[in-house]
């Protein structure tokens, strides 16, 4: 029996038939190279959403930035109005007792603030000091209009600057809220008495009258 030996024309068995082998070991080169192109299109595209997240972050900081800022003008427009309100309703109530506390303090001028009515007024005026009113107006102080009110007036040689001499009616305030301005009696310098005091003071800075 006669054992024939295979010819060039036949292909060793596992030979795939097609491409030839360098062609199809050139395929994945050219996948690999695509691969790269294609990460960076998504690492784009990732960083663009990101950017996009952060302005929209960015975005609702200042709106919520500008909600709390708002916020607390509001709280603290209200703690004012509040405040103000309760200032206006305390001085409206204390200002009905103010003829009251002026009886108190005449009766204590003239020594008749005794026994019980002593006891009554004091606590009186403790009450009315906790709800924050202070009295004011001292004699001898400078008149100021904002807080005085002059119900008399007078010359005095040895005043300055308009004065008040006299505390007819204490002030009282609440905070610096003037609930009652003080009622004064107020002076004067003397007319001419400042002219006639620079004129002694000259006479005495030149060694006074020349001697005949």
């Amino acid at each position: 029996m006669t054992e024939e030996t295979p010819g060039f024309d036949d292909k060793p068995e596992g030979t795939p038939s097609g491409k030839p082998a360098d062609e199809k070991g050139a395929a994945p080169a050219e996948e690999a190279g695509a691969a790269p192109a294609g990460e960076e299109l998504v690492e784009v595209g990732l960083q663009a959403q990101l950017d996009q997240a952060q302005a929209a972050l960015n975005e609702r900081t200042a709106d919520l930035q500008r909600l709390q800022a708002e916020y607390q003008n509001y709280r603290r427009r209200v703690e004012r109005d509040r405040v103000q309100v309760k200032e206006v309703a305390t001085a409206n109530l204390l200002s009905e007792l103010l003829p009251t506390l002026d009886d108190i303090g005449r009766a204590r001028d003239h020594g008749e603030l005794v026994g019980g009515f002593k006891s009554v007024a004091e606590s009186l005026e403790t009450v009315v000091a906790k709800l924050g009113l202070q009295q004011f107006g001292k004699e001898g102080e400078p008149f100021d209009p904002l807080i005085h009110e002059a119900l008399m007036h007078s010359y005095a040689p040895d005043v300055t600057e308009t004065t008040c001499v006299q505390i007819l009616q204490p002030g009282y305030r609440i905070g610096e809220r003037t609930v009652r301005p003080a009622r004064v009696a107020v002076a004067e310098p003397q007319p001419g008495a400042q002219s006639a005091k620079g004129e002694g003071e000259s006479d005495e800075e030149s060694g006074g009258p020349d001697e005949g």
